[in-house]
C-alpha cells in the first residue's frame, strides 16, 4: 500500500515544491498597542516584535535592578519605569520572550502600562523614536504564520476567535486553532502525495515498481478523501452561520405581530408597537442571542394592498431581504383566518427555510396548527408575542432546521468561510476527474495531474502555494495589535 511504500524510502524530490513565497517575509521590529484603544482602561498593553524588539525596549525601559533586558532570561517580567527624552512617562512591567517561542517567533517584548489613552500614546510613540515602526492590521498574526508557528487556518480562526459572537462560533474557532481542520487537510494530502509519489516513481522505475490495477487501489483511497472533503464542505453552511449568524426575515400581514415578536426575542423595545395598520414602513434589523443562536432579525412592513408610496416601498423591501434570508417566520394572527394575502406570501416562501408562527395563542384561536399545514409544510408554533411564549419551542425549531436538533461544536469541524469552502470544491472536483480517468483506463500519469491539482488546492487552504495578496487580504481584516 502507499503509506507503507512511503516509508521505505520513494524519492519525493520528483513533485513540485509548493511553498510559501519567501518574499513576504520581513525581518524589521513591529509594534502596536494590543489592548483596546477605543478609552481608558485599568491596563495597556504595547507588544514589540522583530530582531530588535529587546534591544529597542532597553532604549526606554530603565528597571529597578538596572539589569538589561538582552541580559535577562526569556519569558520573564521586569519593573520598571518608561522613559523618552529624559522624562519618566510611566512605571511598567515589562515582559521579554526570545525567539523561537513566542507568538511571531521573533523576539517580544510586551510593555504593561497603565491604561490611559495619553500615556499608552506616548509609550507607543518613544518606541518609534527607538526605532520600530507601527504594525500593520494583522502583522503580528501574519509573522506567526510566515514564519511556521501556525497555518493560514488557524491564523483565520484568530480573528474569529475576536469576532465571535456566540459560545458556539468561539467553541468552533478554538478548534481550528488547536489545529483539528489542519490535521484532516493534512491526512488527506499525506493519501494523495503518497499515490503521486508511487506513480512517478514507477513510471521512472518501471522495472522495480509495479503499477499493474493500481488504478484500483488508488480508487479506494480517492473515494474514501472525496467522502470526507464532502462533510467538511456540507458544514460550511453551518460554519457560516455560527460565525456570522441566522439571517432572519420576520413577514406577516400588517398587525400580525412582528414587531411584538421582534421585540420578545430582543427583550427590550426595539420595535413601536400600536393597533394601527402600517406601523412599520421601512425594515428594522436587531442582531440577538437566541439560546446561544445568533439571529440577524429583519422586522418588515407589514404585507397588504395599499396606495402608500412610502408603506409599497417597504413591502417590497421585506421580499427583497426574504430572498437573501437563511430563515423566514411567518407570523399570522391566530385569532384571524388566511386570506388571499397570507395564500400568496405562503406560495412566495414554499421551499424554504420557514416557520410559522400562529401569534395572539393567548386569545381565541381561529387559525389552527392543522389548518396553517394544509397551505405550508413547514413548522408551525403556537406563540404569543406579548405574553412572550413559545419563545423556547422556536429555539428548538431553528436547532432542529439548521443543525439536526444539536450544536455539536466539541467533535466537529465548520469550514467558517468562502475561501475555504471555495478550495474544497476544487479539491474534490481534482480527485472526480481522478476517478473519471481511472474508469477510462487512461495513463497513470494522467492520474498524477489531477492529483497534484488536488493536493495543491488543499495546500492553498492550511496556506501553502498561497499568493502574497491574498496573505495581505486576509490579514487586513484583523484589528490592529493582533
Amino acid at each position: 500500500m502507499p503509506f507503507q511504500f512511503m516509508r521505505t524510502g520513494v524519492n519525493y524530490s520528483c513533485l513540485p515544491d509548493y511553498g510559501r513565497s519567501e518574499n513576504m517575509y520581513t525581518t524589521d521590529t513591529i509594534a502596536a498597542v494590543s489592548t483596546n484603544t477605543m478609552g481608558n482602561g485599568g491596563i495597556g498593553i504595547i507588544r514589540i516584535s522583530g530582531d530588535e524588539a529587546i534591544e529597542i525596549a532597553d532604549r526606554i525601559f530603565n528597571g529597578v535592578k538596572k539589569k538589561r533586558l538582552a541580559d535577562c532570561l526569556s519569558h520573564t517580567i521586569h519593573y520598571g519605569t518608561i522613559v523618552s527624552g529624559g522624562s519618566v512617562i510611566d512605571e511598567a512591567l515589562v515582559s521579554v520572550m526570545k525567539a523561537p517561542n513566542t507568538y511571531t517567533k521573533e523576539d517580544v517584548v510586551e510593555i504593561n502600562c497603565h491604561g490611559g489613552i495619553l500615556v499608552i500614546r506616548k509609550i507607543l510613540d518613544a518606541v518609534f523614536d527607538a526605532g520600530a515602526r507601527p504594525a500593520e492590521p494583522g502583522e503580528f498574526t501574519k509573522r506567526a504564520f510566515l514564519n511556521g508557528r501556525i497555518d493560514l487556518t488557524q491564523a483565520e480562526s484568530v480573528i474569529d476567535i475576536i469576532n465571535s459572537k456566540n459560545e458556539y462560533a468561539l467553541s468552533s474557532s478554538v478548534s481550528q486553532l488547536q489545529g483539528k481542520l489542519s490535521e484532516e487537510i493534512d491526512e488527506i494530502r499525506e493519501i494523495i502525495l503518497n499515490h503521486t509519489a508511487f506513480i512517478e516513481a514507477a513510471l521512472d522505475d518501471p522495472e522495480h515498481y509495479e503499477l499493474e490495477n493500481y488504478g484500483d487501489n488508488l480508487l479506494k483511497d480517492v473515494d474514501k478523501c472525496v467522502d470526507k472533503l464532502d462533510i467538511l464542505l456540507k458544514s460550511a453552511d453551518n460554519g457560516r452561520i455560527l460565525k456570522d449568524g441566522v439571517q432572519t426575515v420576520i413577514l406577516g400581514k400588517t398587525n400580525a405581530g412582528k414587531s411584538s415578536l421582534l421585540n420578545a426575542l430582543a427583550k427590550t423595545e426595539r420595535a413601536i408597537v400600536t393597533d394601527i395598520e402600517g406601523t412599520t414602513r421601512d425594515v428594522l434589523e436587531e442582531s440577538i442571542n437566541l439560546d446561544g443562536i445568533m439571529l440577524n432579525l429583519v422586522d418588515t412592513a407589514g404585507i397588504r394592498d395599499t396606495e402608500d408610496i412610502v408603506e409599497k416601498i417597504g413591502i417590497n423591501k421585506a421580499f427583497e431581504y426574504a430572498d437573501k434570508a437563511d430563515l423566514i417566520i411567518y407570523v399570522a394572527d391566530a385569532t384571524k383566518q388566511l386570506d388571499e394575502n397570507d395564500r400568496k406570501i405562503l406560495d412566495m416562501v414554499k421551499n424554504r427555510h420557514v416557520i410559522v408562527l400562529l401569534n395572539k395563542s393567548d386569545m381565541e384561536n381561529i387559525l389552527t396548527v392543522d389548518k396553517m399545514k394544509e397551505y405550508i409544510d413547514c413548522p408551525v408554533l403556537l406563540v404569543s408575542a406579548k405574553n412572550e411564549t413559545g419563545m423556547e419551542e422556536l429555539s428548538e425549531t431553528i436547532k432542529e432546521m439548521f443543525f439536526h436538533g444539536e450544536i455539536r461544536h466539541n467533535d466537529e469541524i465548520y469550514i467558517t468561510n468562502a475561501r475555504q469552502k471555495n478550495l474544497l470544491k476544487e479539491s474534490i472536483n481534482s480527485l472526480k476527474l481522478v476517478k473519471e480517468s481511472i474508469y477510462n483506463q487512461m495513463p497513470e500519469d494522467c492520474f498524477t495531474i489531477d492529483l497534484m491539482n488536488a493536493y495543491e488546492s488543499l495546500g492553498k487552504i492550511i496556506g501553502e502555494a498561497v499568493e502574497e495578496d491574498l496573505v495581505n487580504q486576509i490579514f487586513s481584516r484583523f484589528c490592529m495589535g493582533k
